[in-house]
């Protein structure tokens, strides 16, 4: 039998809800199919800072390594700096784990309705690809004279041709297996005028070796414009760190909500486990409330099944997302139902299990 090992990691807030909901669709599907998931679960995040002043162990990076994936929840708690929790774990792990491609797809599953009038699955079906590991969050930088009326801090990007160049051709590969070849350069090159320059050159010397892909380039402020005003006019987006982090929060709003969106932090190269979780953060409003939608979840899920040579377990889940969906009593507040997690949950365990999709 076909096996997997998985580090399941809820991490903060609801991200304690939803991967067990996750894990619960992911063993349905084993059974189903015909595979094993061998999990272990990690308890890292802010609780585990409180008690030890860490996010992780020092150690943490040696006890991922051997695992095929990692099943990621959320990071960030009201009561610990936000750069603490972030740096302390999620980019603790996508880092050293080299995860530069990060892979946000966005469309309009069946039952849910885009707040964009008239605006259907046909017009809205996108892969935003994120440069994963410099860029904008980079971590360079520093402060001086802290404290001081003359303090200063800075926050450098770094665009490396090296790294540029790794994003570009996984982006153009990327469209190219879709069937419109169409991909949209996400810049700022007008007033960035070093590190985004060498980003549009990268990209036009990229675009050279895909002839069958058409690509068009965007300014990053008339692209929230257009995704708005034309999103049938996109298909696959590639863009830096910071400006794909704020794209695909809005695609996921324009989709529906952010509770539906998935994300995969990818090694290509798979050198390194990648890790794989929903984009909608610890949401610590809602926590322990029991309404946290699950669906990014289960998406990032069926990422995670192809990633490790599940195709047919992740069109599964994906099928029975989409029937579950397609019902109303089954939409969490977020969509604006009152269906809580575990209604979620059962309805997609059921659909797997009876051979319903």
């Amino acid at each position: 039998m076909r096996k997997h090992k998985i580090a399941a990691m809820p991490g903060d807030g609801i991200g304690k809800e939803v991967i067990p909901a996750g894990l619960r669709v992911l063993e349905a599907l084993a059974a189903r199919e015909g595979f094993a998931l061998d999990v272990a679960h990690f308890d890292w995040g802010s609780d585990h800072y409180k008690r030890t002043g860490r996010m992780m162990p020092e150690d943490g990076l040696d006890r991922l390594r051997p695992f095929d994936a990692i099943y990621f929840g959320a990071v960030g708690m009201p009561d610990v700096p936000d750069h603490v929790t972030l740096w302390g774990l999620r980019l603790a792990i996508c880092q050293p784990f080299d995860q530069y491609a990060n892979v946000r797809p966005t469309r309009i599953l069946p039952g849910i309705v885009s707040p964009l009038a008239g605006v259907t699955a046909k017009d809205l079906d996108w892969v935003i690809v994120r440069e994963n590991s410099e860029g904008e969050y980079a971590g360079q930088g520093g402060r001086s004279h802290k404290g001081l009326p003359e303090e200063i801090a800075t926050e450098v990007s770094i665009f490396t041709r090296a790294g540029v160049t790794r994003i570009m051709r996984f982006a153009f590969e990327l469209a190219r297996s879709r069937p419109r070849k169409k991909l949209t350069v996400v810049t700022k090159s007008n007033a960035q005028r070093h590190g985004m320059v060498l980003w549009d050159e990268i990209a036009a010397e990229t675009a050279k070796a895909y002839p069958d892909v058409a690509w068009d380039k965007e300014l990053v402020d008339a692209m929230t414009v257009r995704m708005v005003r034309k999103p049938a006019t996109l298909d696959t987006i590639v863009a830096t760190n910071l400006h794909a982090d704020i794209l695909s929060d809005l695609a996921a709003a324009l989709a529906g909500s952010i509770g539906i969106a998935p994300t995969a932090n990818l090694n290509p190269e798979r050198q390194f486990p990648s890790m794989f979780e929903p984009i909608h953060g610890s949401a610590f409003d809602i926590m322990g409330k029991g309404i946290a939608n699950p669906v990014g979840t289960f998406w990032s899920g069926a990422m995670m099944l192809e990633h490790l040579g599940e195709g047919a377990a992740a069109r599964r889940l994906m099928a029975a997302i989409e029937r579950v969906l397609a019902d109303a009593r089954n939409h969490t507040p977020d969509l604006g139902g009152r269906a809580d997690t575990a209604t979620v949950t059962d309805a997609v365990v059921e659909a797997i299990r009876t051979g319903n999709v």
